[in-house]
């Protein structure tokens, strides 16, 4: 049974809902390597430096300061540090009701379920059956830990004796930065070309997304390695994997890829993910130059006569 982590009441009108925080995820078991003496193999510890007389500083000798210009600090005290902190209220105060797809989900950042506490059993399911049904999510003002958040609640199937709530915290909008400055070349999309994408995403598409279907592999291989070195056996090395080959005509590489597909689909190909068939990897696209075109429609143009020809 999971444990809650903190409390707070969620402030709905002049309804107010207690209930506990869970956390929605579990720590990744990341496999992580320590810095060793390479001449006796003993562990490394981090020390701090002044840069001005390179003396080693121990913890009881540093202050945090704020640079406000450059190479100027203002330092600060820990109750200073404290009296700046926003005032935990516990208190998640909903501001509005927005419809859940207008979300965008680049401000996601950490979510956590949210559980009532004894008494306010009706009032939570009475919140929670209201967003599902109106197809909307609360934001919400969240203070915590020293900070006020801002949140999305949102109703979620799953949960014991039907719909629950989750908590989601979102990034200020100063937080991200705009898709403007990713720069973008313009490009001209034909129909067919469009029409081929489609019925690639069509072959490979799906209705419900599976989390399940999908494991860390990378992860599983590093382990199994570091095991075999615990095991005082070595680790064949092999090399490096070459990209395949780039294809100029888009067209081509549609064709290739839903080609593969069909090809494997008749051959029996294992299932991955979805029901997909596993293939090769897919064969990259180069841009597009002005000469990458004129070169592809000189080699369409002999096919085109060779068909008049047959015809």
């Amino acid at each position: 049974m999971a444990r809650p982590i903190s409390s707070g009441t969620i402030s709905f009108g002049l309804v107010s809902i207690p209930v506990n925080l869970y956390s929605a995820t579990e720590a990744s078991s990341a496999v992580s390597f320590n810095l060793l003496h390479a001449g006796c193999g003993s562990r490394l510890k981090q020390q701090y430096v002044c840069q001005r007389d390179g003396q080693i500083v121990s913890r009881d000798q540093m202050v945090k300061g704020y640079e406000f210009a450059k190479d100027q600090y203002v330092t600060f005290t820990p109750a200073e540090l404290k009296a700046m902190e926003e005032k935990a209220t516990q208190t998640i105060e909903i501001a509005e009701f927005v419809p859940v797809d207008r979300i965008d989900p680049v401000y996601f950042d950490k979510p956590y379920y949210l559980g009532p506490e004894k008494g306010g059993e009706k009032a939570y399911r009475l919140l929670a059956q209201a967003m599902q049904e109106t197809n909307r999510a609360a934001i919400a003002r969240y203070a915590a830990r020293g900070k006020q958040y801002i949140v999305m609640l949102r109703a979620a199937d799953g949960a014991q004796g039907g719909v629950g709530i989750v908590m989601q915290t979102l990034l200020y909008s100063d937080e991200i930065r705009p898709f403007s400055e990713v720069p973008i070349a313009d490009a001209t999309v034909k129909e067919s070309e469009l029409a081929l994408a489609k019925q690639l995403v069509g072959q490979i598409a799906v209705e419900t997304f599976n989390p399940g279907d999908y494991k860390d592999e990378v992860r599983a291989r590093i382990q199994a390695d570091i095991q075999r070195k615990v095991e005082g056996q070595e680790i064949a090395t092999s090399e490096p994997v070459q990209e395949p080959a780039r294809v100029i005509d888009l067209m081509e590489a549609l064709k290739a890829s839903l080609g593969a597909r069909d090809k494997n689909a008749h051959a029996g190909g294992t299932p991955a993910p979805g029901g997909i068939a596993t293939r090769k990897p897919a064969t990259r696209v180069a841009p597009a130059t002005d000469k990458t075109v004129e070169k592809s429609d000189k080699i369409a143009k002999p096919d085109a006569r060779k068909r008049s020809a047959r015809s």
